[in-house]
């Protein structure tokens, strides 16, 4: 291990007073495995039109998304706020874990890093293990369930776990913000080196939650599938969130004039 390396510099990209970086898919996955050989703790974070609004209205949100070492967008939503903004972006710079997890385990496979994945049920994250050593069977690679209390007990044997395995990337899938706030207060206790927040990614990843065909997911459509499929959970989501972030995004321009 050394304790700096040279990681290239992304320009970031401020909206409403909360800055991600105009990053690739494959820049984003050489990034998380520069950092996972480094004596160092890193914290990457993404954001979507939820995060943002979650930015807009916790100020600890706000502050872990602009101290994050890297945060990458995923949802064209805040590209297109972006681009409102009259910020330079497209749709490369934005990505959703599904879609690079498998290069993700190959690139951990190659050198020789090691996989944590902290989120989902019992039977998703044995279903995403048993998938992705198919693809990766040199893969040093474990999990545990989301679904534990994330404090006491039960938290601390989770850790311990962790501990146990040393991975040189930790994926946490909680769900936003439960997922940034638990890593926020386990940060100084856990051995692992890049702390990677990621949602219901394993959820999609083993079609235990449909994602939407490829056209709709290509074209940032996904939110329309998910409300259909989940309504009652998602309405306010999408329903009162997407406008909701539209609104401050033009106000904000209108400011600016």
């Amino acid at each position: 291990m050394t304790d700096t390396i040279s990681f290239k510099k992304f320009d970031e990209v401020s909206l409403l007073k909360t800055r991600f970086h105009k990053i690739r898919a494959q820049e984003l996955i050489n990034y998380i495995i520069q950092a996972a050989k480094i004596n160092k703790k890193t914290v990457i974070g993404n954001v979507n039109i939820r995060s943002m609004n979650f930015a807009y209205e916790l100020p600890w949100y706000k502050d872990f998304l602009n101290q994050s070492d890297l945060v990458f967008c995923d949802g064209f939503g805040v590209l297109l706020g972006a681009k409102i903004c009259g910020c330079s972006v497209n749709s490369s710079h934005r990505m959703t874990c599904p879609d690079y997890i498998e290069d993700l385990a190959l690139a951990c496979e190659r050198e020789n890093i090691s996989l944590y994945l902290l989120a989902g049920k019992t039977r998703t994250v044995d279903k995403a293990i048993t998938k992705l050593k198919a693809i990766a069977p040199n893969l040093k690679i474990k999990g545990h369930h989301g679904y534990f209390d994330k404090s006491g007990e039960e938290n601390e044997y989770v850790i311990n776990e962790i501990n146990n395995f040393k991975p040189g990337v930790l994926y946490v899938g909680f769900g936003m913000p439960l997922q940034e706030r638990w890593i926020l207060n386990n940060l100084n206790k856990i051995d692992a080196k890049v702390f990677l927040p990621l949602g219901a990614c394993l959820d999609f990843y083993t079609d235990t939650v449909y994602r939407g065909p490829r056209w709709m997911t290509n074209y940032g459509l996904e939110w329309f599938t998910r409300l259909i499929t989940e309504p009652q959970r998602l309405w306010e989501r999408y329903i009162v969130g997407n406008p909701l972030f539209l609104y401050r995004i033009l106000r904000e321009k209108l400011r600016k004039i």
